[in-house]
């Protein structure tokens, strides 16, 4: 019989890889807590209308990428989320969240796209999100810009460099649509064939592509920038300046137009070498027209997008620390006798608030030593029945200082005080290191 596998792009996330998980999502969390984000945890399917109106329905993520179906039940058409805006912005109208003034919200969880899966990018990915509603300034801009250099800053990640640019407003961007299109329907001639099927659907998102055969016509299409008028041109340089009395260095990419149609003003990505390749690991912007596409009263947002995969695949390639133990110590045991007393050893470490493994599944204490040295544990807790006669237990270094494998350092402690001398034992390591 063929064992059964994960379905292709989406992929197991092992105890192995927890280290660099955790480290990444708890630097996450303590971030957006800083900046004032609450987290907001919406379904993994919506209704597929949300993301056809939100996202557009000539993006490449609606008409090649969405895993959508019919619910057998009530025949409504229901999509697994490729990506969580439009989810959040459903979720701000639907519970009335404005009515209580401007929202910080972050998100973080799995989502959906049928594409090729490649090194970074898969059909299941993970993406961690921010999103500010109903703060309209290019204050909200720069703040969101500077909440996702924070996280990268505090994940010790380098190389990352900022893009920016600025779509305008609807009316500036038909304008430079009308020119644009007449620019390309010039050059049919070598356009592709997706370029010529979004030519008067979608024309910016020409702009974006990667076929190396058109980027010298793309290069010389009119620039959007030079369509803007005198609020959003201001809106900009706000923005700008803003991130430069921070400094926060960025280059502004005119070409930067982000694949979803709900996007106006600031646009912005982090890239990243990856390997061979650059990839872009994080991507946002303000998206003002969204609440109302939505069915609700305008109002304004901003928010960004940070591809996990893409990061942990960065903090792999730049030798980014995680502490790799599975606890603080671990409880070695005779079994029988001592079974009971290990237990309650166990509980009280837990107690204090230690991480703990208490062996299980027999074996020598030798055997039993390989385990705890393998967990990562600084200190191993020993009861044999000598000990338990004596109400002690043994209380064994497995790391010396700097994290090195001990040398047999051992001491009886009384089992009734043993969390204070494990806890006293830690703090008396650490004031040394």
């Amino acid at each position: 019989m063929d064992k059964l596998q994960a379905v292709k792009g989406m992929n197991d996330v092992l105890p192995a890889d927890e280290p660099l998980w955790r480290r990444f999502e708890e630097t996450v969390a303590a971030s957006m807590r800083s900046y004032g984000y609450r987290r907001i945890r919406t379904p993994i399917v919506e209704p597929t209308r949300l993301f056809v109106r939100g996202i557009g329905e000539m993006t490449d993520i609606v008409e090649k990428e969405m895993y959508s179906f019919i619910d057998s039940l009530n025949g409504e058409a229901l999509t697994l989320r490729p990506e969580n805006t439009a989810g959040v912005v459903r979720a701000t109208l639907q519970h009335n969240l404005l009515h209580e003034g401007p929202q910080r919200m972050w998100y973080a969880g799995q989502m959906f796209r049928h594409e090729r899966p490649q090194k970074g990018r898969y059909r299941q990915f993970h993406q961690v999100g921010a999103e500010a509603l109903g703060l309209a300034g290019p204050d909200a801009d720069a703040e969101i810009i500077l909440l996702c250099q924070r996280i990268l800053d505090d994940l010790g990640l380098t190389g990352i460099s900022l893009e920016i640019n600025s779509l305008g407003q609807a009316a500036e961007r038909r304008a430079h649509r009308d020119t644009l299109v007449a620019y390309l329907e010039a050059n049919q001639d070598v356009l592709d064939a997706d370029a010529r099927r979004r030519l008067h659907a979608n024309p910016l998102r020409i702009l974006d592509s990667k076929n190396p055969a058109m980027q010298s016509l793309i290069e010389g299409a009119p620039k959007l920038v030079d369509f803007l008028g005198d609020e959003s041109r201001a809106h900009f340089d706000r923005v700008r300046s803003l991130l430069s009395a921070q400094n926060i260095p960025h280059r502004v990419n005119p070409r930067l137009v982000r694949g979803l149609d709900y996007y106006n003003l600031t646009v912005f990505e982090w890239v990243a070498p990856l390997g061979d390749t650059v990839l872009t690991v994080c991507g946002g912007g303000r998206y003002d027209p969204l609440v109302e596409m939505l069915g609700g009263k305008p109002a304004p947002g901003c928010g960004f997008a940070l591809g996990v995969e893409r990061i942990l695949e960065l903090m792999r390639e730049q030798a980014i620390d995680t502490d790799p133990s599975q606890c603080d110590v671990y409880v070695v045991h005779q079994g029988d006798e001592t079974l009971a007393a290990a237990l309650d050893a166990a509980e009280r470490l837990r107690d204090a608030g230690l991480d703990v493994l208490m062996h299980a599944g027999g074996g020598s204490f030798k055997a039993q030593f390989r385990r705890a040295d393998g967990s990562g544990a600084q200190f191993a807790v020993v009861i044999g029945p000598d000990e338990l006669a004596r109400g002690e237990v043994g209380l064994k270094w497995l790391r010396d200082e700097g994290g090195a494998t001990a040398s047999g350092r051992q001491r009886a402690v009384a089992l009734s005080g043993l969390a204070d001398a494990v806890v006293d034992a830690m703090l008396a390591e650490g004031e040394s290191d």
